[in-house]
């Protein structure tokens, strides 16, 4: 299985802006793999954010973060990315990139994906 590492999360305010990294090793090649970021606030279920195809031609995002949030891959680097711009209180989450070879983009609930990372933290201050 692909190991994934996330990294770039912090604490930042209101409206500002972070990149998370998620760079994968190991298993397949990295462009095998559709690349998934969930989120899981505070008492909250772990949940879906966007979703990116192999290629990086065909991107999904959940409504609450549709028009703030970007993901894209660098398949050369084995990385993903979230730019995530104009950041709300409500964004505060652990947020993990998750990866999987199987299904192809028709199917990216959490159950989807077969390798997981540690998470990062992203705060944002009101």
């Amino acid at each position: 299985q692909v190991q994934l590492v996330e990294s770039g999360g912090g604490l930042v305010q209101a409206g500002e802006s972070l990149r998370l990294s998620c760079t994968g090793s190991g298993g397949r090649t990295f462009s095998g793999y559709v690349i998934g970021w969930f989120r899981q606030g505070p008492g909250k279920e772990r949940e879906f954010v966007a979703g990116i195809s192999w290629s990086g031609d065909s991107t999904y995002y959940a409504n609450a973060v549709k028009g703030r949030f970007i993901i894209y891959r660098d398949n050369t680097k084995s990385t993903a990315y979230l730019q995530m711009d104009s950041l709300k209180p409500e964004d505060t989450a652990v947020y993990y990139c998750a990866a999987d070879y199987r299904y192809g983009t028709n199917r990216m609930s959490l159950a989807d994906f077969g390798s997981w990372g540690q998470g990062t933290q992203v705060t944002v201050s009101s």
